[in-house]
């Protein structure tokens, strides 16, 4: 017997279609095959392909698509030695969809918590310059600040790369 989804709802401000009835289960299969398609099945750099696919991502200016990717490294570890580094990336790729999307004062408050969480590990992390993106994030943050939020430094600066190192 085949599972036929139930008509959508229409909430009248919106005009948004919401299936009220499927289970939680298959939205996330549907996502987490999603994100497994856009990682892929391995690092030439023999780190974690989920880790390699936030960089990759990023590195595209596909910002919204790092942060789900690495999401699923954060879920895992979120209370572990790298729960703070993760979230610190997902907010940093968090800041440039809002600069993305013209949210430059929420970009700006992103970019503070993730400077935040990055902070707290020294030197190099996981092949990661930390002290490069702190340096990067304080750049983007003044960026906007001295522009008093009046100008998105995404417009008319290149989209950052960030880089793993051995």
């Amino acid at each position: 017997m085949a599972l036929t989804p139930p008509p959508c709802q229409f909430q009248q401000s919106f005009s948004l279609c919401f299936p009220q009835a499927l289970p939680y289960a298959v939205v996330v299969s549907n996502k987490g095959e999603r994100i497994a398609r856009m990682v892929g099945h391995g690092s030439a750099s023999g780190v974690d392909p989920y880790y390699q696919g936030y960089f990759d991502n990023f590195n595209r200016g596909q910002f919204y698509e790092a942060h789900d990717i690495l999401e699923q490294l954060w879920l895992k570890d979120r209370h572990g030695t790298n729960g703070a580094f993760y979230k610190g990336l997902i907010q940093l790729a968090g800041a440039f969809v809002h600069l993305q999307k013209e949210r430059l004062r929420p970009s700006a408050a992103l970019f503070k918590l993730a400077g935040a969480n990055l902070g707290q590990y020294a030197g190099t992390h996981e092949h990661l310059s930390v002290s490069a993106v702190l340096a990067l994030i304080e750049q983007w943050l003044s960026l906007l600040e001295n522009a008093d939020f009046q100008s998105n430094p995404l417009r008319s600066e290149p989209a950052p790369v960030l880089r793993l190192v051995q």
